[in-house]
This record gives C-alpha cells, sequence and structure tokens, in this order.
C-alpha cells in the first residue's frame, strides 16, 4: 500500500512538472508595429522603437517595431497578419484595408484631415504653375505614395500635364520623400513632388539648400497618413487589445514629445475608414487600384 502511494505521489508531481514546463514554453505572442520607410530610416527605426516601448507600457503587450523594405512590403506583412498595427499613407491605408476585411484606420494626425503635396524646382528654372513643369526631368517619391505620387499625379493631370507623355523622359521614383528633393537640389532631375511636412521639416532644420531648390506649388487638401490596426488584433490578443491600442495613441500628449515631434504633431486623433473613400476613388480612376 506504501509503495502504492509512493507511485502515485512521484506521478502526481511529474504531472504538475509537465504542465508546469508546457505552460511556461508557450510564447507570449508579440505585437508588430509598421511604417512606411518613407523618409530617413535610421530617424524611422529609432522613434519607432520608442513609440513601441510606450504602446508595450501603455497596454502590457509585448510590442515590436519591424522595419520593412519599401511600401509594398508594409501592406503584405500587413495582409498576412504580421503587422498588427502600421502608419499608412492614405493609398497604402486603403490597399491593406481591402485586403484585410474588418482592419480599421483608427487614428491620425489633425493635419491628415487636410494634407498636401509640395511641387519643388531647382532654383534657377522659371517656373510658376504646374504647366511650367512641361519638358522637364521629373521625381516622384514612391509608385505608392499618396502624396509623393498617387495625389500629386491626379493633380498635374487635372492641369493638363500628362506625368508619362509631357515630362523629358520617364519620370522617376525616388523611393522616399527626403531622397526627392536632395535629388533635386544635386540637379539629377529638374524637378519633383514630396510630402508637406517633409518638405517643411526640412527647410526648417535647414536639411535642404534653398539656393538650389525652391517650392513653386501646393496642392488642394486631402486625407493622409493614418495609424491603420489589423482585422486579427482581438482574436490574436486579448478581447479588448484594439482599443486599448487606440486609446494609447489618442492619449499621447507632452511626456511623448520626442515622438510626436518625429510625426509632427502634438496629438492624433480619431479617424475611420471612410475618411479615405475619396483616396481610392482616385486610385481607381488612375488605375493604380482595380
Amino acid at each position: 500500500m506504501k509503495k502504492i502511494s509512493t507511485l502515485l505521489l512521484i506521478l502526481f508531481f511529474l504531472f504538475n512538472f509537465v504542465s508546469c514546463s508546457n505552460n511556461s514554453s508557450k510564447e507570449v505572442p508579440t505585437f508588430k508595429i509598421g511604417a512606411l520607410p518613407d523618409q530617413n530610416a535610421s530617424d524611422l527605426t529609432n522613434t519607432m522603437n520608442k513609440f513601441a516601448d510606450y504602446l508595450s507600457q501603455k497596454t502590457g503587450l509585448k510590442v515590436e517595431y519591424v522595419q520593412s523594405v519599401d511600401y509594398a512590403a508594409l501592406v503584405t506583412a500587413f495582409e498576412r497578419g504580421e503587422i498588427h498595427l502600421a502608419w499608412f499613407g492614405g493609398l497604402t491605408g486603403v490597399q491593406a484595408r481591402n485586403k484585410v476585411p474588418g482592419a480599421e484606420a483608427i487614428a491620425q494626425r489633425p493635419r491628415d484631415a487636410e494634407f498636401h503635396s509640395v511641387f519643388i524646382v531647382q532654383k534657377n528654372i522659371n517656373v510658376n504653375s504646374l504647366k511650367d513643369l512641361k519638358g522637364l526631368t521629373f521625381t516622384f517619391g514612391s509608385e505608392s505614395s499618396t502624396s509623393g505620387h498617387l495625389m500629386p499625379r491626379y493633380f498635374l493631370l487635372e492641369s493638363g500635364i500628362d506625368p508619362d507623355k509631357d515630362f523629358n523622359g520617364q519620370p522617376n521614383y525616388s523611393g522616399s520623400h527626403d531622397k526627392t528633393y536632395k535629388l533635386v537640389e544635386s540637379g539629377a532631375f529638374q524637378a519633383g513632388v514630396l510630402n508637406e511636412a517633409v518638405w517643411q521639416k526640412a527647410v526648417k532644420e535647414g536639411k535642404v539648400d534653398l539656393n538650389k531648390v525652391k517650392a513653386i506649388y501646393t496642392t488642394p487638401a486631402y486625407f493622409d497618413y493614418n495609424w491603420t490596426i489589423n482585422a486579427n488584433v482581438d482574436s490574436t490578443f486579448n478581447k479588448g487589445t484594439k482599443d486599448k491600442i487606440k486609446e494609447a495613441i489618442l492619449s499621447m500628449n507632452g511626456e511623448q514629445k520626442e515622438i510626436l515631434d518625429f510625426f509632427q504633431t502634438d496629438k492624433f486623433i480619431e479617424t475611420n475608414n471612410s475618411n479615405y473613400s475619396a483616396i481610392e476613388t482616385v486610385a481607381k480612376k488612375l488605375g493604380i487600384i482595380k
């Protein structure tokens, strides 16, 4: 009888040891965030890592920033469910949400409700309007950029300039806004277009030589950048995680000044998918979205 009791006791301890081992071996899922690589990669990575730390502190989640090589890679990672929250432009946000039913645009900067693109040219060229860009060499930003390609192309066409026919050669695609103004500044291209916020920041910080480059036209307003959250968040993590993330973003204030300064804002405000319907309409009209 004593032997049986001893055996049962051993089995009991073995069972508990195995159970504890199994529980401890279960990996806690990581909440992964991403952002468009539309400006200096080092600055972006540094800021997004700090933003990941902030979200982790506010929500208790393990948060990690995942760098994307280009715009398309971020949309693809979001579609696969590998990115749970992304800082998209208007166009990439629409593309991502179309691929992931249930994904939601949850926050934006106040300026994103009335965003603009800025057309720039070399200082010594006599250009006063979009029509004057005809015959010049020209660079857009990324092909998937709202402010660096989609809306500028739309406004060029509206002014009677066909980018595929009226420039000196086919337009270039720089890949990011900071590269666009550097290409024009260097003389590689006579003209280009970029995100208003990046241009203003470059001018303010003295990163662009205004003796070599000038702004000649600012577009009408449109909705642009936004934080979009994946449809799989509450099922992958705990129910209510989406609301926690949204609240964390909307409650950012002066204590997160370094992060907010990078995004050139003092806060984020609520937004929703319907705000970007005009972007989708333009993208379909231009054949960028089928």
